[in-house]
């Protein structure tokens, strides 16, 4: 008797513990399915976003890409137009100058003109007098190249007959000569120099050869060119060998 009595107990206790883990597990499937279900919505709905995302960022691209297009076209259409105004005022300028020019032109014809009539000539009497003005301006354009070329001659000639009168008497030459040997010849004792009568270089005129700031040489003008020289080196002068390049300058420069 005791035996079923504690078998009885044992099942009851068997069962109530069956039923209190069926509870418990049925708890806790339908936490999980309570979870699942949230998880599943929780997915989807990020899906739903995610293929929102998605077409919104293939929409964003595109877009991006029409307007990268649209600008690269607005970028080559400011420089044509940049191109183009560049071109445009450079015409106009051009066109401004040649206008300036023009005005100038016509009001020197006016100008001209009103002379002309003022004057009272008739055109070939207008003409004629402009060839005798041109006559005369070339006469007077020959009469001062003479009158240089003889002033140079009388200049020669004076320093001549002062030489010949007092060979002792020193030739002054302009300050500003400063030329340079080109020719040295050491057996005759002459050299050639870069510097005539254009530079105030006359006959008899002495000079000084130094090189590096150091007298080389006294020379003495012998004959004269336009833009050279040719001068001997006087007797106890000869300090060195004179070479091309050294430095000639007056040796009795005026004052």
């Amino acid at each position: 008797m005791l035996i079923r009595i504690s078998l009885i107990l044992a099942i009851i206790a068997g069962l109530a513990v069956g039923v209190l883990n069926f509870t418990q597990i049925k708890d806790k499937i339908t936490t999980l399915q309570k979870d699942l279900k949230e998880q599943t919505d929780l997915k989807v709905k990020a899906l739903t976003e995610l293929a929102a995302t998605k077409k919104d960022l293939d929409k964003t691209t595109a877009e991006l890409k029409q307007t990268k297009t649209t600008l690269e076209a607005t970028i080559k259409e400011r420089d044509t137009a940049v191109a183009t105004a560049t071109e445009a005022t450079t015409r106009a300028n051009k066109l401004n100058d040649d206008l300036n020019k023009t005005r100038t032109e016509r009001d020197d014809a006016q100008r001209e003109v009103a002379a002309f009539r003022a004057s009272g000539l008739t055109p070939e009497q207008a003409l004629n007098a402009a060839k005798q003005i041109k006559g005369l301006q070339d006469s007077l354009a020959g009469s001062q190249e003479e009158n240089t070329l003889l002033g140079k001659r009388i200049k020669k000639l004076d320093a001549d007959l002062a030489f010949y009168r007092d060979p002792s008497k020193t030739i002054e030459l302009p300050a500003t000569i400063k030329g340079k040997v080109l020719v040295s010849d050491p057996k005759w004792h002459f050299i050639v120099i870069n510097a005539g009568e254009d530079q105030g270089v006359v006959e008899h005129g002495e000079l000084l050869v130094n090189r590096d700031g150091k007298l080389v040489a006294k020379v003495i003008v012998s004959s004269v060119q336009k833009d050279r020289c040719v001068a001997n080196v006087m007797n106890g002068w000869q300090l060195g060998e004179i070479y091309e390049g050294d430095v000639v300058t007056p040796a009795h420069p005026k004052s």
